[in-house]
């Protein structure tokens, strides 16, 4: 059974929560720890031979150590760029909490020191009418790493995050500062400052903008000891 569930969310989408999971994975790695990773729900997925891809998904599957068939890696996969619960609307399918919760027991089960759960864009996206992705990390009980892209709002946006993630009732294992692009924000360091003493929780690494060398190069940048805390 993997020792340690861990659900990954950012303050939106587009900050760079896989190039994040796969960097802490590479760092698992590097510490000796048996990994696994799953996308549950992913949409913007290109047909292949095989069947419906995603390229997140793809990129967690090559990241763990340990080796999962791609259905298992991403069981909901969706071809519409677009909000899950639309692209399943289109597709003539139904994303529900409790599918979503079982596939992620289903990995829990495995052997292995870490599992990483990717969720889809923000905390509160929509799965249907009535659920958001939050329901399915709240049935687990799983702590939560959150991604902070370093982008002028990101404040605000990392503090309404956490603020919603522990009125759920899960702890906020810690959280990643993203560079998502070549730009260096206004005002870095006070940003980085205010979000140190103000989140309540261990921050894992600063990444910088990694056009090259991928998840490798920025596993050297984090301290993911917090995560394998009870």
């Amino acid at each position: 059974m993997a020792r340690h569930s861990v659900f990954v969310t950012g303050t939106d989408t587009g900050v760079g929560k896989t190039m994040v999971s796969a960097a802490i994975l590479e760092a698992a790695k590097a510490a000796g720890k048996r990994t696994l990773a799953m996308k549950p729900v992913a949409s913007g997925c290109e047909p292949t031979a095989e069947g419906l891809r995603n390229e997140d998904a793809l990129i967690l599957q090559q990241a763990a150590t340990e080796s999962l068939p791609y259905d298992q890696v991403n069981p909901v996969a969706l071809e519409p760029a677009i909000a899950p619960h639309v692209a399943a609307v289109q597709a003539g399918r139904t994303i529900t909490a409790s599918r979503l919760v079982g596939f992620c027991r289903g990995m829990q089960i495995r052997s292995g020191d870490l599992l990483l759960v990717e969720g889809a864009g923000g905390w509160r996206v929509p799965l249907n009418d009535r659920e958001t992705f939050s329901a399915v990390p709240r049935e687990l009980g799983m702590p939560v790493l959150l991604v902070v892209p370093l982008k002028l709002g990101c404040i605000n946006h990392a503090l309404l995050t956490a603020e919603a993630i522990r009125s759920d009732g899960l702890v906020l294992a810690g959280w990643v500062a993203n560079h998502p692009g070549p730009e260096t924000m206004s005002c870095e360091p006070e940003t980085l400052e205010y979000l140190l003493g103000h989140m309540g929780a261990p921050c894992l690494g600063v990444l910088p903008w990694q056009q090259e060398g991928g998840a490798e190069a920025l596993a050297g940048h984090l301290k993911i000891e917090a995560l394998f805390e009870k």
